[in-house]
């Protein structure tokens, strides 16, 4: 791995809730890698985008979720890499190290890399983040269309790139509130 790229990190005791599903289950398309968007109520309640990217799940959190408008940036702060298996990962993290609380799969699906380079070539994921230019099409249950991460200094920006499956008027961040595994809100997986 290039400098700059945190160290992986293999799931945390969950509590009995956990829910009981691998990640082979999220790649009904094994052709692709898998992205999956956990919502982790940890000191601040926030997203965890993930993408599958050389064997590991690059992750980034983003306070404020996802946004369906493509004028809207959102922070993303790049975290440290997690193991495939965490993809499927619903429970209660008691480890205050790794941000205890609640966390559910809020979206997953597959995804298509769509980063290009300036002869038109296309550019691996693992580089296109190490250069701090990431595009990639998300083919999920809420998650649909092009999206962009681009490093700003220190942090990144989530951006949706403006195409059919931009929405402006959507935000499913309030819409649409339940794990896609467990059908549980985050406050039904912190009160299990």
């Amino acid at each position: 791995m290039g400098a700059g790229f945190p160290t992986r990190r293999k799931p945390t005791t969950a509590s009995p809730r956990t829910v009981s599903c691998n990640s082979n289950s999220l790649r009904s398309l094994m052709s692709k890698p898998i992205f999956v968007v956990q919502l982790h109520d940890a000191r601040r309640l926030h997203y965890d985008v993930r993408l599958e990217v050389d064997g590991v799940l690059k992750s980034w959190a983003v306070p404020r979720g996802p946004s369906l408008d493509p004028i809207v940036k959102r922070l993303a702060v790049f975290t440290t890499d997690h193991d495939l298996e965490y993809a499927s990962y619903e429970g209660v993290h008691r480890d205050a190290q790794y941000g205890s609380g609640a966390v559910i799969v809020w979206d997953a699906g597959v995804y298509t890399n769509l980063t290009r380079d300036d002869r038109h070539k296309l550019v691996d994921p693992a580089e296109a983040i190490e250069r701090g230019h990431l595009k990639v099409q998300l083919h999920g249950v809420k998650l649909n269309g092009a999206w962009a991460f681009t490093r700003t200094g220190a942090d990144w920006l989530l951006v949706k790139v403006k195409d059919a499956d931009a929405d402006p008027g959507l935000d499913l961040t309030v819409t649409e509130p339940r794990s896609v595994l467990s059908g549980l809100t985050i406050e039904e997986m912190a009160a299990s």
